[in-house]
């Protein structure tokens, strides 16, 4: 296969990216990845260590203030140092991101049905009844109850689960190729977790997408994803596969990470 034809076939390939910010030292630093369609990929460290700027850098949405350098193709297109009118159509259509506390993610003064239906209305051009049917339809797929109420309600109407139910549905609505988590369960109980986790799961298997997964939990990383980069400091210190990683860890700061999970864990059980 060719090197442009190795290019298509991934829905985003990552190569020397950096993020930095005013000071000479980078805050992301030198980052490479690549993600087919049906890969799940993690990124897991501490807070701190660029696990989110990656995952933003992606689709241009670094914040105000940090630039990137080296390469990011999304679905072919060069991110890095691209307009802004040139990402927009990328976001919603080729990636989504699902952020980690929905109440702020999503728009408190708009009814959330207009917020799942704009993304609808900007790539798929869908208007009136046809824009109404696939928000409704949108709502359903997440298992929200009462999918007309909800898309009628503001976002401090419902609960944090559901919320993050109406942001995924949101992301998810154009059918992107690749879905990127950023820590999308942390905001909420054991058991709402567990379920928007495994709503995850299903939907990311029924569509054969793409996921980023960020998280510092490794037990949830362990569960999503198939292997994994671990960052400590900007830096990629180990990648493998997930059951590697977690079994038998070759940099020492993974090892202290599967460590503390452990301890964690054990301290959990006993309470």
């Amino acid at each position: 296969m060719s090197t442009e034809a190795a290019s298509q076939a991934h829905v985003v390939d990552v190569d020397g990216l950096s993020v930095s910010g005013g000071d000479a030292t980078p805050l992301v630093r030198d980052i490479s990845f690549r993600l087919a369609p049906g890969e799940r990929l993690a990124l897991i460290g501490e807070s701190g260590s660029g696990k989110s700027l990656t995952s933003f850098a992606l689709t241009g949405l670094l914040p105000a203030g940090l630039t990137s350098s080296g390469s990011v193709l999304l679905d072919g297109v060069q991110v890095v140092g691209a307009r802004e009118r040139d990402l927009v159509p990328l976001r919603g259509r080729i990636a989504s991101t699902v952020f980690q506390e929905p109440l702020t993610a999503l728009d408190p003064l708009m009814r959330l049905g207009a917020q799942v239906a704009e993304p609808l209305r900007r790539h798929l051009g869908l208007r009136g009844g046809s824009l109404r049917r696939a928000v409704i339809d949108a709502l359903v797929e997440v298992g929200l109850p009462e999918p007309e109420r909800i898309a009628r309600a503001y976002s401090w109407e419902i609960s944090g689960g559901q919320r993050q139910r109406v942001a995924i549905a949101a992301a998810l609505a154009c059918r992107p190729r690749l879905l990127i988590a950023d820590e999308p369960t942390t905001a909420l109980d054991v058991t709402v977790q567990a379920e928007v986790l495994a709503l995850l799961e299903r939907l990311v298997a029924e569509r054969g997408m793409a996921l980023l997964f960020v998280s510092h939990d490794l037990a949830v990383v362990s569960r999503m994803a198939q292997r994994a980069l671990v960052l400590r400091a900007g830096r990629i210190v180990e990648e493998g596969p997930i059951a590697q990683l977690l079994t038998a860890p070759r940099d020492r700061y993974t090892a202290e990470l599967v460590r503390s999970a452990r301890e964690l864990d054990a301290a959990l059980e006993v309470s």
